[in-house]
């Protein structure tokens, strides 16, 4: 049965965004010394603002504001001190909360629902959980009196802007470090508005300095003879080109890259259970998530019924406006990527999948995507290979656990994986077994700050999250 429900929009009149922003260095907006580009609604196309281009003048500034705050400043703060500005930044998040996930929807194209209720949330809940941190590093297990590194460059994604911040600087300043963060170049805006937050907490100018640009302008911050130490989120193929550019260089990195996670189901998992796990695996965020369950193992001999009852579960997803509360899946965040998946399912068409998207009607402007699953995919297919980042489901079957282990490998990632069974002894035999650095039993896409997440193969290396993200932060001690 579909329901019907009345529009219910979240109010717009919440969050303001100015008609230009410059780029926050030193505890200031400045104007940049390059060009400006405008950032839009995905949803809708509407122009939200305009933004500077940040060149490589600007990320000497920002870089030199990001020394001066660590030599004179933050490096000689107490963690006790440090903790106090994490607490402060956390509760104004939480206070503001509103206003934030409003501008991520607006901005991103993602439903309020997630902005709201997963992604202001759990950024505050990073910059909580780091404070505890702040003033016992001493006891965190690297060493006696571990050390920053000093300058951080940062580079973010699209796909999930303000809770990729607090992944990045949460720890950064809890260790004592200083930063100077990117944000990419179709969602500037919460990173901008998180400079208000800063300013409010009363932050130390030039501990965290933000610059808004495009590809140029995170190359010439990777590629900056100030900054100690790289993290960065996003594709495999930016990694790369990042890993190739720091190689022979001081500088250390932390990568968190692409994925394309098996979500395996075995006959005896409740399916009623399984169906949600799966929908929430690959539809949340439209599927633009590194750990997505884009790939549906599923045990041969419930290929069928497993199948029906998704489809009929899909039936009732609701596509349309991000603002509406009640909207299932909202808008592809920007034309390029929208291409990028209308192409590789072009490409699973052509090499013979059979494809099924959901029968709805969506909006005329904008960049949306039908949800969409494929059956009779096989593993050299593109669409079982490949990072689609988008509402795409490609359904493969097996046989027996060992089957399981062999398919779910077979890619060149290693990020993420999903168990569903009701056996315990089968979850844990085949956690061993999967080649990810994430594997969720009966459940998926659950984050918590005390967890750490990252990946194998090309699906990058370091962690982030929990204690173990605190280490790439750090200079490990030795004596005192």
């Amino acid at each position: 049965m579909v329901f019907e429900y009345a529009p219910a929009p979240e109010s717009r009149s919440v969050v303001s965004f100015d008609s230009s922003y410059g780029l926050f260095i030193d505890g200031e907006f400045t104007d940049g010394a390059g060009t400006t580009m405008k950032t839009i609604n995905p949803a809708t196309e509407e122009v939200l603002s305009e933004v500077s281009v940040a060149g490589e003048e600007d990320v000497d500034r920002a870089v030199a504001a990001a020394r001066k705050a660590f030599e004179k400043v933050w490096s000689r703060t107490p963690g006790s001190e440090r903790a106090k500005y994490l607490y402060r930044i956390a509760r104004i998040l939480a206070e503001r909360s509103r206003e934030f996930a409003v501008a991520e929807t607006l901005n991103n194209g993602k439903p309020i629902r997630e902005s709201r209720d997963v992604d202001v949330p759990l950024a505050s809940a990073y910059f909580f959980y780091y404070a505890g941190w702040a003033d016992k590093l001493d006891h965190a297990g690297f060493g006696p009196a571990p050390r920053p590194h000093g300058v951080v460059g940062q580079v973010i994604p699209w796909n999930f802007p303000l809770l990729m911040l607090s992944w990045k600087i949460a720890p950064a300043l809890a260790t004592g470090n200083t930063v100077v963060i990117k944000p990419a170049e179709t969602t500037p805006l919460t990173a901008l508005l998180f400079a208000d937050v800063l300013r409010q907490a009363g932050l130390p100018p030039g501990v965290v300095n933000i610059l808004t640009g495009a590809g140029p302008t995170g190359a010439a911050l990777v590629a900056h003879r100030g900054v100690d130490k790289i993290a960065f989120t996003g594709s495999t193929a930016v990694g790369k080109g990042i890993a190739r550019a720091i190689a022979g260089t001081r500088k250390v990195a932390t990568l968190e890259l692409g994925g394309k996670a098996a979500n395996i189901v075995f006959d005896d998992a409740p399916i009623d259970q399984t169906v949600e796990g799966i929908v929430n695996g690959i539809f949340f965020n439209q599927g633009q998530v590194c750990c997505a369950g884009s790939r549906l193992l599923v045990q041969e001999n419930i290929h069928d019924e497993l199948v029906e009852r998704l489809k009929v579960r899909l039936g009732t997803l609701r596509v349309g406006d991000p603002m509406d509360k009640n909207t299932d899946v909202g808008a592809i965040n920007s034309a390029a990527q929208l291409q990028r998946i209308t192409d590789l399912v072009q490409a699973g068409e052509d090499e013979g999948a059979i494809r099924w998207s959901l029968d709805c009607g969506i909006p005329t402007n904008g960049f949306w995507f039908r949800p969409t699953l494929f059956t009779g995919v096989s593993q050299s297919h593109r669409i079982a290979q490949e990072e689609i980042f988008g509402p795409v489901l490609s359904v493969i079957t097996f046989r027996t656990p060992a089957e399981a282990v062999a398919k779910a490998n077979n890619t060149p990632y290693g990020l993420s994986a999903g168990i569903w069974t009701e056996k315990g002894s089968r979850i844990l035999w085949m956690a061993d077994q999967l080649r990810a650095g994430v594997v969720w039993a009966n459940t998926f896409n659950k984050f918590d700050p005390t967890s750490p997440f990252g990946g194998y193969k090309e699906s990058g290396y370091g962690r982030e999250g929990g204690r173990h993200g605190l280490g790439p932060y750090l200079v490990e001690g030795t004596t005192r």
